[in-house]
């Protein structure tokens, strides 16, 4: 790529001028703290200029250029909105600069809360995965329980498990283990469902030639079968991980001591709207970069098939 198109891009414009809205005198007659805003700016244009110049493919470096300047755009858009002309009421909806002082002051929190979610999520997660997979090979090799099984799934996944919190209160003895097994609930169904399906519709062609070279039933479930079925699985672990995250947050807003949902709870209950705000920022980039973790591993496990 040229240097023009790597370096002369919209995003470079939104950047100063995101700088320039700061320079407008404030509305707000509170601290608006917009040299938060301009130090985040500077920051992300710094990490910007860096993939611009290591970037190879052009799709790749338009794609990031486009995810910044929607940042830049809505950073601009809520500074004029707040700060600037105070055309929204400053205590529901706060300045960027005070959302980025308060992610700031309350970062130990944050990290704590991140980390109380993530091995919520890590727990009940790749238990159930690992059963559902396991229990669907199992069950989809046999064409007879496979289509019992399937209609099961679907029957039991269609339940939210988030009614399922009352009888976990009830039973388990803390609430991350409540929050374990709701987790655990939302992710099995849809992964058991993804594995059959997958085990079901594996090309035959493929099976009889692993019967021709006679290998044992432990050799062709998980060195043909479950390969062959990875795409489907990943479609259930995709739905899984989407409704987990739900599921955790509205766990977590029910009575939870600690993590992301309780984090935004326990500051609304008290009118507390900026760290509300920052909770939902925070948890928007946990699911982006768990997601992104995600999407990887899935393109290296199905590398095979470009």
């Amino acid at each position: 790529m040229t240097i023009k198109k790597r370096y002369l891009r919209t995003v470079h414009f939104l950047f100063i001028a995101l700088l320039l809205v700061q320079l407008l005198p404030d509305k707000l007659t509170t601290e608006t703290y917009a040299g938060y805003v301009v130090w985040f700016a500077v920051g992300v244009e710094i990490l910007t200029l860096i993939v611009s110049a290591l970037i190879k493919k052009p799709l790749g470096l338009t794609l990031f250029a486009d995810i910044v300047s929607f940042i830049y755009g809505l950073l601009i858009a809520w500074t004029l909105a707040t700060a600037k002309f105070n055309l929204l009421k400053p205590s529901l909806f706060p300045p960027p600069g005070r959302v980025f002082w308060q992610l700031i002051g309350d970062y130990e929190k944050i990290i704590t809360n991140i980390l109380s979610s993530v091995g919520i999520i890590l727990q009940g997660y790749l238990l159930a995965a690992a059963a559902a997979i396991i229990l669907g090979l199992l069950l989809g090799s046999s064409e007879r329980l496979g289509n019992v099984a399937t209609y099961i799934a679907k029957f039991l996944g269609a339940i939210p498990p988030i009614v399922y919190i009352p009888y976990g209160i009830a039973l388990l003895p803390t609430f991350r283990s409540v929050s374990v097994f709701v987790i655990f609930l939302a992710t099995f169904w849809p992964v058991l469902a993804g594995t059959m399906s997958g085990v079901m519709n594996v090309d035959k062609k493929t099976l009889d030639s692993a019967r021709v070279l006679n290998v044992n039933r432990f050799t062709m479930l998980f060195s043909v079968i479950l390969p062959a079925s990875l795409p489907q699985i990943f479609i259930g672990c995709n739905q899984g991980l989407t409704v987990s995250f739900v599921l955790l947050t509205s766990a977590e807003m029910i009575g939870a001591q600690s993590g992301l949902g309780f984090y935004i709870k326990n500051y609304s209950d008290f009118g507390d709207y900026t760290r509300t705000l920052v909770g939902l920022i925070v948890i928007g980039i946990v699911i982006v970069v768990i997601s992104f973790g995600f999407n990887k591993i899935q393109k290296y496990l199905l590398r095979w098939k470009h």
